[in-house]
């Protein structure tokens, strides 16, 4: 007992003096900031704040992380920090004021367990962020010395810089960055040792924690974020390849900038493709199939200097093309089938997508209808998106992730660690979807959609506070009850003034045609995540508004420049360009795609239940086909279950190769009756004619010497024991089949090039 009393008599008598302490050094405190052009540390006696001392120096040592202390559910071990130091008052009660003040002792500062654990004296799960000798651990030192003070809060940080803020950087050397603070009172500070820094793209450049940047040698631009106290700034390095070249002549707008940004850092360009490699990407990439062999030949020997522009053209008035850009959007919209009552709505919206697709309706038109859609989806097929789609919170993240490009789903439980976007923000982007009524009809599983009269707010979960509709820091006005919010808000988003809407919708469409995004991903614009190329991007978003949101126009100015129609052969200096465009980036065919053009160069058909014999697999309406079809699966074709592009996968893979070589149902095609095949060994004109027309079959050109004789010898070597004067032009239908497996599993028939 005698132990124990006095025990607590020395708890007790610590914590008065702990108290005493936090009064005195709570009455006057002030920021340690110099004032001036230029920013100084914090000096060794300054009082020190938690808001702008302590906070940057937990979040640099990594204890306000997402694995850590910041972990979502408590926290580690009951200690539990707000993400990033986003709200530091909070902070300041759980460390100081929770667990009975056991953390921090005033009187004996290097006994507190704060600093025990992050000096490594006391076991950690966290390692040793703070040795005894850093910086940091000074700082956390001197704060608990002084009691453990909150500090002036009015002092408050309004902009960090970082400098220098773009620079041009030659591959292998350095350059150092400085971050500054700049607060609401007038003055500055150097903040480096406190700031994180991160690469957008550590393939280009490193840097460290101290804001050290390497370049590599991957021309470019390379941006690397630096974040202090909930503030971004970014530094933008261009890193030159240094070859000296005459820029190609430009087709259009976009070769402008293509062309301009590839002189700058010296990274030449490939030559132009010929006809026919050109003409098979555009027609897989526009309308998602092959062309045929005789469109081949017809276009290669078309004389018209324009054959290119008016194929284009010819392409997007097709079918094809709403077929398979339906294909696209309906994916990400969620057009899925969770059971079998679904089957009308999906097919109803898949019409409605593809109808408004052939007749090029207005980007900003069809948004609008979808987003504000009312009624049943018998009288407005637009509707079935909320069928799949339905609370509020859900219906705003995939609005901004797919129209906007921003990925809201961090601010829901804290501010977005990358971005300005605050848990206000969230609730106030989904308040716009709180009035969306549904009520059971008629038909089993089907819902009317409408507007609930009544006054639009969501409730933030933290504060509980509620919140009216707010475009993502744009003022919209006030809504009233009998007004629709999704009007004001599709109204918002059309207007040539959204920073966010043209620009989602081109970076997308970008990254179909050239593999790769001006911003990557495509769904993610943020400050912190700059364009490789940001006056191309512009340009290209002031033609989409001035083209009146016309998708047709769009694809029309991107596959007429030069800059898509380059070879994907590398040039000499640009091999190791992988964001510049100077050259066309191969990829593999989607899988819909394949399937298409297998069954087209075999001849044979794949049926898929409740649509009519013959439908293509670029025109499934949705994903519930993929369970009938293992190689839709295999191949990586989406089950709509989110509006990330990234559900697609892209990759190749062994089962995909074991799939080409002996899956049964590619055995099946190769020898189906009246098929290619056997079409080929049935036919009577020379045999190397029959060899030209699956090459132009497969590949929109004609084989050369070489790959003429390799597939002669090969027949023939098949056909040796036939007798007759017209044994060589004999073919069996096996040597054909084998002859377009081969083709099939080769990389010019697996890849867009």
């Amino acid at each position: 007992m005698v132990h124990q009393d006095r025990r607590r008599f020395a708890h007790a008598a610590l914590t008065l003096a702990w108290w005493c302490i936090y009064v005195g050094a709570c009455v006057g405190g002030t920021v340690g900031t110099a004032s001036g052009a230029e920013a100084s540390p914090v000096s060794e006696d300054s009082p020190v704040s938690f808001v702008n001392d302590v906070v940057p120096v937990l979040t640099k040592a990594g204890c306000n992380s997402g694995v850590c202390h910041a972990k979502a559910g408590g926290g580690q071990n009951g200690f539990q920090l707000s993400l990033l130091g986003f709200e530091p008052l909070e902070d300041y009660d759980h460390l100081v004021l929770e667990g009975r003040g056991r953390r921090l002792f005033p009187a004996a500062p290097e006994q507190s367990l704060l600093l025990r654990k992050v000096s490594g004296r006391t076991p950690h799960r966290g390692g040793i962020p703070l040795p005894p000798d850093s910086t940091g651990y000074r700082v956390l030192k001197r704060w608990i010395a002084q009691g453990t003070p909150r500090g002036d809060t009015s002092v408050q940080l309004q902009a960090l810089r970082v400098v220098p803020g773009e620079h041009r950087l030659e591959a292998g050397t350095t350059q150092q960055l400085s971050a500054i603070a700049h607060y609401k009172d007038g003055s500055t500070r150097d903040v480096t040792s406190l700031a994180l820094f991160e690469t957008n793209d550590s393939g280009m450049a490193t840097v460290t924690a101290g804001g050290l940047v390497t370049a590599f040698n991957v021309p470019g631009r390379v941006g690397v974020m630096v974040r202090y106290q909930g503030l971004v700034s970014i530094f933008n390095a261009a890193i030159p390849l240094g070859a000296d070249f005459e820029a190609p002549t430009s087709y259009n707008f976009i070769d402008d900038h293509v062309f301009s940004n590839l002189k700058q850092i010296g990274v030449p360009s490939s030559e132009l493709c010929n006809d026919a490699t050109f003409l098979r990407r555009v027609t897989l990439d526009i309308a998602g199939r092959l062309p045929s062999g005789e469109e081949a030949k017809v276009f290669l020997h078309d004389d018209d200097p324009q054959k290119r522009a008016k194929w284009i053209d010819r392409l997007l008035r097709s079918p094809s093309y709403a077929d398979y850009f339906a294909n696209k959007w309906t994916a990400l919209l969620k057009n899925r089938r969770d059971d079998a009552s679904d089957i009308t709505s999906n097919f109803a919206f898949h019409a409605w997508v593809r109808d408004s697709l052939l007749a090029n309706v207005p980007y900003d038109q069809l948004v609008k209808e979808l987003l504000a859609a009312t009624g049943t989806v018998i009288a407005n097929p637009a509707v079935a998106w909320y069928k799949r789609v339905k609370e509020p919170k859900q219906q705003m993240e995939d609005v901004a992730q797919l129209f906007l490009g921003v990925r809201m789903q961090c601010a829901q439980c804290h501010h977005h660690p990358f971005e300005r976007w605050s848990q206000d923000d969230y609730y106030g982007l989904s308040a716009f979807f709180t009035r969306v009524g549904r009520k059971p009809t008629g038909i089993q599983g089907e819902d009317l959609i409408f507007h609930n009269r009544g006054t639009a707010e969501a409730k933030n979960i933290k504060t509980g506070k509620m919140i009216p509709p707010a475009a993502l820091g744009d003022l919209v006005g006030n809504i009233a009850p009998d007004d629709d919010p999704r009007l004001t808000l599709s109204q918002w988003l059309s207007d040539k003034n959204n920073p966010f809407f043209a620009k989602a919708l081109v970076n997308r469409y970008w990254k179909h045609f050239f593999k790769r995004g001006l911003i990557e991903p495509e769904d993610d614009i943020r400050d912190t995540n700059p364009p490789t190329n940001p006056a191309l991007l512009a340009a290209l978003e002031d033609h989409f508004l001035s083209s009146g949101f016309d998708l047709k126009e769009l694809i029309r100015a991107i596959t007429n420049s030069r800059a898509y129609q380059l070879k994907a052969i590398p040039a000499d200096g640009n091999l190791v360009d992988r964001q510049n465009y100077s050259r066309f980036y191969p990829r593999r065919l989607q899988a819909e795609v394949l399937l298409d053009a297998i069954d087209e160069l075999t001849g044979a058909t794949t049926n898929f239940a409740n649509l009519p014999l013959g439908t293509k697999a670029i025109a499934l309406p949705d994903n519930s086909y993929n369970k009938s079809s293992p190689f839709l699966r295999v191949f990586g074709r989406p089950e709509s279950l989110s509006v990330c592009e990234c559900e697609r996968v892209q990759s190749a893979s062994l089962a995909q190769s074991l799939h080409l070589m002996n899956a049964t149902d590619l055995k099946s095609k190769l020898s189906v009756t009246g098929g290619t095949a056997q079409k080929l060994a049935d036919d009577t004109t020379p045999l190397n004619e029959r060899v030209s027309e699956l090459y132009y079959a497969a590949f929109s050109r004609a084989p050369n010497e070489s790959e003429t004789n390799v597939a002669l010898e090969f027949l023939r070597a098949g056909n040796k024991h036939a007798a007759g004067s017209d044994a060589a032009s004999k073919v069996s239908r096996q040597q054909f089949e084998d002859l377009i497996w081969a083709l099939i599993n080769t990389k010019e028939f697996l890849f867009n090039h």
